[in-house]
């Protein structure tokens, strides 16, 4: 009996030091990084980019957007479970991740992206009903370039922490694209500058950041969360956006544009179409993000040349 035991506690050991073995090669050979939303991934991908043994993959799928009560596949559990790292956007928009993610991987080192970043309150009408959200931190800091490049650089310090290898390449690519979006951001304020009227109607919280970085001055906000407004939110809208004399009206390929036309048009001023990357193809290429922030920096730019 007690050889019968020795032998199986011998089978054991084996197996444990046969898996730690395994593991240590994991580790030697390269980390496996998977983000949570498609603007991390992004960003995620400018500090890796290049580097042997880096495996990246994006966990939600690329077009979702913002993923309010998201629910969790078997793909992304298997995801999440072979995960060496995970880069979260913070600030609750994971909320749906909780038990599952300790349930697949409870080991997994977590990269808040946010993490000492000075944030937003999430307002969810207008600029009156700010100080009654001070609660909720706004989730949307990718939407901002300058915001963005604080992002990398959380990014690249959480990475180098979990890999140390690979820790001097991370933070010096991360650092690099800060410097390359701090221009762009330092670009968007110049831009709006020169604008006749930098007062803006926004669909939801979205572009709170992005605002407040280039100096545009948010006076309503159309779908808080996606919700369409009522009948009577309408009117209290356009009458406010009447006395701040409002001068151009936000969208984003992410939400319909059905109420922004129908307050822009009963407003009188241009629907500008900006893109907070919030989502993109699956397929995008690296420098996807800085192409389309590019865009929306023109698209400011011509928005108010009638003098509006």
């Amino acid at each position: 009996m007690e050889l019968v035991r020795g032998c199986v506690c011998m089978q054991w050991m084996m197996t444990i030091i046969l898996c730690l073995a395994g593991i240590a090669s994991l580790r030697a050979d390269g980390i496996k990084v998977v983000c949570t939303t498609f603007p991390i991934y992004q960003i995620t991908r400018q500090v890796t980019a290049g580097q042997p043994g880096v495996t990246l993959d994006l966990l939600l799928p690329a077009g979702l957007g913002c993923p309010h009560d998201y629910a969790l596949t078997p793909q992304d559990m298997r995801k999440l479970a072979g995960a060496d790292v995970l880069v979260v956007n913070g600030l609750g928009q994971e909320e749906f991740l909780g038990a599952p993610l300790r349930q697949a991987n409870p080991g997994v080192t977590i990269v808040d992206s946010s993490s000492g970043i000075e944030t937003l309150a999430d307002c969810r009408h207008d600029a009156e009903d700010c100080e009654h959200a001070a609660h909720r931190a706004n989730p949307h800091l990718f939407a901002s370039p300058r915001q963005a490049g604080r992002l990398a650089l959380n990014i690249a310090e959480g990475l180098a922490q979990a890999d140390r290898d690979r820790a001097g390449a991370c933070r010096r690519q991360a650092d690099a694209w800060a410097a390359v979006m701090t221009a762009l951001a330092d670009d968007f304020s110049a831009v709006v500058r020169e604008l006749p009227n930098n007062r803006i109607i926004q669909p939801h919280g979205v572009f709170d950041y992005l605002a407040r970085d280039a100096g545009l001055e948010v006076v309503g906000t159309l779908q808080p969360h996606g919700h369409e407004p009522g009948a009577s939110e309408m009117l209290r809208l356009v009458g406010l956006a009447r006395t701040r004399g409002v001068g151009a009206v936000f969208v984003e390929p992410q939400y319909s544009d059905k109420v922004a036309r129908t307050v822009a048009r009963e407003l009188g001023v241009p629907l500008a179409m900006i893109d907070p990357v919030a989502s993109g193809p699956a397929d995008a290429p690296l420098d996807y993000y800085e192409a389309v922030m590019r865009r929306n920096l023109e698209t400011i730019r011509g928005i108010f040349g009638d003098g509006r």
